[in-house]
């Protein structure tokens, strides 16, 4: 049987948008106020989606106490209250819009699941927007 299952988690982090190759008046044109020299938060709320077959002996596609656990080592406790920009050496040269964001995480989760799961993240940066990235 193929099935998916979804876990949620929840970060805080700020950030600034802002491409270093522009100019800071194309850089306030392009990104408005998320181009905020002394930077913005959000209150992220992430969904991972995992997808693959059910093992017939548990019952499980994964146990969600490892998927969880996954998740708060993973990306919770390195993202929560940091300053994307400073603070997470994978934004040293990545501007952290939430899609890159997104990407990030992605590749942190492929790197620490198994290969038979399909993955999928999805990132809301408010409630009325978000992105979806799975590996494509």
């Amino acid at each position: 049987m193929y099935i998916s299952v979804f876990r949620k988690a929840h970060f805080n982090a700020a950030h600034r948008l802002h491409n270093k190759n522009w100019s800071e008046e194309k850089n306030k044109e392009v990104f408005g106020l998320c181009n905020n020299p002394l930077y913005h938060g959000h209150n992220y709320e992430l969904e991972v989606k995992l997808s693959g077959q059910v093992d017939e002996e548990t019952g499980y596609l994964i146990d969600l106490k490892v998927l969880s656990d996954i998740i708060r080592e993973n990306v919770e406790l390195k993202f929560d209250h940091k300053n994307l920009n400073l603070e997470l050496k994978e934004f040293e040269n990545l501007n952290p819009t939430v899609e890159n964001i997104a990407f990030v995480i992605w590749g942190i989760l492929r790197a620490k699941l198994g290969a038979e799961y399909d993955l999928m993240v999805r990132l809301y940066e408010t409630p009325r927007n978000y992105v979806e990235y799975d590996g494509r």
